[in-house]
């Protein structure tokens, strides 16, 4: 019965809204600093088109990391849990390319590929949709390669929150909290890079992003959350 009530559209739609809604009451109600958001501001004054990247277990707050991300195209997942995070990312204004690494994937980067060559934003978690957790896969280097577009590291974390036992450690803030956004420092890939670079430019992006996840929490005084084990399967 529960499973039938998901999988109807109203009970998508009131579960997205709810969601919405929530995102909004967390932002409204707590003090919330963005650093460093002269990075995609700059970016766009100059009319050239990035790929924002961030941690799966970091999605939820990220309608609020930039004054501008009604202009993001997100890349999710089209599985049902994707879907919810389309709906839901839908009320904030950013609109879904749907494709992964199992399931319309090629389909997906040729259109990202197309929209930043548009001069569109796209934003990625280079460790979804199942992990391993903070880990970044080569997709979002190879899209920077064929784009010519530069990879703008991005985070956030909550001095009062929840972090699940999933697979992600998704992090959930609570109303009335302190938070921090942080933009890191744009990761250029040369259009030429052959599969050696390409390599050191995938680990330089996931250090990043751990460096810059691990700073916001320090910030918030929450625990540093391990990145999974490159030898164990994620979890």
């Amino acid at each position: 019965m529960i499973k039938r009530f998901l999988s109807s559209e109203f009970a998508r739609r009131f579960l997205t809204w709810l969601a919405a809604q929530y995102i909004k009451f967390v932002w409204s109600t707590g003090r919330w600093k963005i650093v460093g958001e002269n990075v995609p501001d700059r970016l766009l004054e100059a009319g050239e088109p990035f790929i924002a990247t961030f941690w799966h277990g970091r999605l939820i707050m990220m309608a609020f990391s930039w004054k501008r991300c009604d202009l993001v195209h997100m890349l999710i997942s089209g599985h049902r849990d994707g879907q919810l995070v389309s709906g839901m990312m839908s009320h904030f204004g950013s609109k879904s390319v749907f494709g992964s690494s199992t399931r319309g994937g090629a389909a997906a980067f040729i259109q990202l590929v197309r929209l930043l060559k548009e001069g569109e934003v796209v934003g990625i978690t280079p460790d979804g949709p199942r992990g391993p957790r903070m880990r970044a896969n080569s997709g979002v280097v190879s899209l920077a390669k064929i784009a010519g577009a530069p990879i703008v590291p991005l985070t956030f974390s909550a001095s009062w929150a929840h972090v699940f036992e999933s697979w992600d450690r998704f992090m959930l803030p609570f109303p009335f909290s302190k938070g921090v956004f942080l933009w890191g420092t744009p990761i250029e890939v040369q259009k030429d890079a052959d599969d050696g670079q390409l390599e050191e430019k995938r680990l330089e992006v996931e250090q990043a992003l751990i460096a810059l996840t691990q700073r916001a929490d320090w910030l918030m005084n929450q625990a540093d959350i391990e990145p999974a084990s490159t030898t164990s399967p994620a979890g």
